[in-house]
């Protein structure tokens, strides 16, 4: 029997049409080639500081 709140009782989407992941990998790609991203180290190096006195300002694009 089939219970109603049970979020396993449908097949999970796995794969996305290929269409569509091409398209955001390109969509990726032209952000990263313009430096629309944030490093990982920035990122890092900003959420370390939260929890300091002088936290630092969020990262931009580029960092």
């Amino acid at each position: 029997m089939s219970d109603p709140g049970n979020e396993f009782d449908e097949e999970p989407v796995v794969f996305e049409e290929a269409d569509e992941l091409d398209a955001r990998e390109r969509k990726a790609m032209a952000d990263i080639d313009a430096g629309r991203f944030v490093t990982h180290e920035a990122v890092r190096r900003w959420l370390l500081s939260l929890s300091t006195d002088n936290p630092l300002p969020r990262p931009k694009c580029g960092e």
